[in-house]
C-alpha cells in the first residue's frame, strides 16, 4: 500500500552503492528526480545504503507459479511482490497474457514487455508461446511480437525434441537471420530461451541481443558474445531445478544426463562469461517454477559465479537500468529509489530495503 504520495518534494541522504560515496537525491512534486536541491524539501530518509530500484531481468508477469496462466488479481500480486522487496522495474520475458493494463499503473513496478514466446508445436511448455505451423512464418510472428510488446521478442532456442531424446535448436541458421533483422527494422531487441550447446551459435551468428540462462556456453561461443555485445541472463535460481527436471524425464536418459551436467558447471560457465566481459544481468525467471520476489537469492548467487557481490548488485540494478533504458537517478525520470539501513551485499539473499520508492511515491517502510 502507498503510505505517501507526491505533491511534495523530497529529499534522500545516504551513501550510494554503487560507489560507496555520500549521496543527496531530491524529488519533486511530481515524483521525478529533480536537477538541482529544492529548498524545504521533506527528509524521506537520512542515512542507509541508496540505489536505483532493483531489476529482474527475466521474470513473467502472468505465468502462474506452478504452471498455467494468471489471472489479472494474480498478475497484480506477483507485481507487488517484486516491488515490496524492491524491484523496481521489470523485464516481462514472455507471457501468455496480455499484461498491458499493468503498465498505467503507478503502483506497481514498471515492465518491460516481450510478448508472447515464439515456438514450434511441442517444442516448449503447452499453453505459453505461439506456435508457428512452419518456421517460414517466423519472421512474420517476429515482427507482430515486436509490435506487441516494449522493445523486445523472446524466442524459443532450444528445448527437447523427443524424437532425438535431447535438447536441439528449433529454427535453422537462415530462418534466424531473417527473423532477427525483422525485430531489429522495428526497433526491437531479440532474446532467446537456450539451455544447451546446439543453438547457441546460429543465434549468435544471426546477432541476437541477448541469451536467457546459457547453460550450454563453451568457450567458443562466450569469446563470440563478448565480441558481439551480447548480453546474458543466467537465472541462476530457476537452473537450481534442473536436477529435478532430469530425475522427472526417465524415458529421455540422454537428456536427464545432459540437464544434470549443464547444472553441474553451471557456476564455471557464469564465472568464465563474466571473465570474457560478457555482460550480465540478474534475473530470477519467477513464474511457472519460481516464485516472484526472488531477487536476492539471484544476486547472492550471482556473486558467487564470479561476479563478486558489487557486479552482482550492479547487475540488478544500475547497470541493468542502464541496459533496459531506465538510467539511474537521472534528471526528470521517475523517482524509484530503494534503502537498506545495513549493508545489503553482507547477505543478499536475506536483506530487504527499508525504504522503498516507486515514481516519488513511498510505497514500503519498514
Amino acid at each position: 500500500m502507498i503510505t505517501a504520495g507526491r505533491g511534495t518534494p523530497t529529499t534522500v541522504r545516504g551513501r550510494s552503492l554503487a560507489d560507496g560515496e555520500p549521496i543527496e537525491l531530491w524529488i519533486d512534486a511530481n515524483g521525478c528526480f529533480a536537477p538541482e536541491p529544492i529548498p524545504g524539501a521533506e527528509v524521506l530518509s537520512d542515512g542507509g545504503w541508496v540505489l536505483p530500484g532493483l531489476v529482474d531481468a527475466h521474470c513473467h508477469i502472468g505465468i502462474r507459479f506452478g504452471g498455467g496462466a494468471e489471472d489479472t488479481d494474480g498478475s497484480v500480486t506477483q507485481a507487488v511482490r517484486e516491488r515490496d522487496v524492491g524491484v523496481l522495474l521489470l523485464r516481462d520475458a514472455g507471457s501468455p497474457v496480455d499484461t498491458r493494463h499493468l503498465v498505467s499503473r503507478t503502483d506497481l513496478p514498471r515492465i518491460v514487455r516481450a510478448g508472447r514466446h515464439i515456438a514450434m508445436p511441442k517444442r516448449y511448455i503447452r499453453g505459453l508461446p505461439v506456435d508457428l505451423e512452419d518456421e517460414s512464418q517466423l519472421p512474420a510472428e517476429v515482427v507482430r511480437q515486436a509490435r506487441a510488446g516494449d522493445g523486445w521478442v523472446k524466442l524459443v532456442g532450444d528445448w527437447i525434441d523427443r524424437g532425438v531424446g535431447d535438447l536441439a535448436p528449433l529454427w535453422s541458421d537462415e530462418i534466424l537471420v531473417e527473423a532477427i533483422a525483422a525485430a531489429h527494422r522495428e526497433g526491437a531487441r531479440v532474446t532467446a530461451h537456450v539451455f544447451g550447446e546446439d543453438a547457441l551459435p546460429g543465434l549468435l551468428a544471426a546477432g541476437i541481443d541477448c541469451i536467457e540462462h546459457g547453460t550450454g556456453l563453451t568457450d567458443d561461443t562466450i569469446a563470440t558474445m563478448a565480441a558481439n555485445g551480447t548480453a546474458l541472463v543466467p537465472t541462476l535460481v530457476n537452473i537450481e531445478n534442473f536436477p529435478d527436471i532430469a530425475d522427472s524425464a526417465t524415458r529421455f536418459p540422454v537428456y536427464a544426463a545432459h540437464m544434470r551436467d549443464l547444472h553441474r558447471r553451471v557456476a564455471d560457465t557464469i564465472g568464465a562469461a563474466h571473465d570474457a566481459g560478457v555482460a550480465i544481468y540478474a534475473g530470477t525467471d519467477a513464474g511457472g517454477q519460481v516464485e516472484h520476489g526472488r531477487i536476492g537469492d539471484e544476486i547472492a548467487a550471482l556473486g558467487k559465479a564470479g561476479l563478486g557481490v558489487d557486479g552482482a548488485f550492479a547487475a540488478a540494478s544500475w547497470a541493468a537500468r542502464e541496459w533496459l533504458g531506465h538510467p539511474a537517478f537521472a534528471a526528470g525520470s521517475p523517482a524509484d529509489l530503494i534503502v537498506y539501513s545495513d549493508d545489503p551485499r553482507t547477505d543478499p539473499a536475506s536483506a530487504r530495503p527499508d525504504l522503498v520508492v516507486l515514481a516519488g511515491n513511498v510505497v514500503r517502510r519498514r
